[in-house]
């Protein structure tokens, strides 16, 4: 699914989820320390923001980035 503005929404089960967790859920990361080397890295962003806790609790309509050498990879927490 996507939105209207042509980012994938990834729809999670509950209201919240963690940074690391939706990293995975995304298909972004293959593991949690992979998701934590991201995030640690500065790679990760959160509605245009860097974002280093693994924690961070993400809700409905957040948008996560993460930029790698090779692409940049976008999706909205629906």
């Amino acid at each position: 699914m996507s939105s209207d503005d042509g980012i994938e929404v990834i729809e999670i089960r509950d209201d919240m989820i963690r940074l690391g967790q939706f990293l995975k859920f995304a298909g972004f990361a293959e593991s949690g320390a992979q998701a934590g080397a991201m995030i640690g890295d500065g790679d990760v962003l959160v509605d245009g923001e860097v974002e280093t806790r693994r924690g961070r609790q993400l809700a409905k309509g957040m948008v996560v980035e993460v930029r790698t050498a090779s692409q940049t990879l976008v999706a909205e927490v629906g």
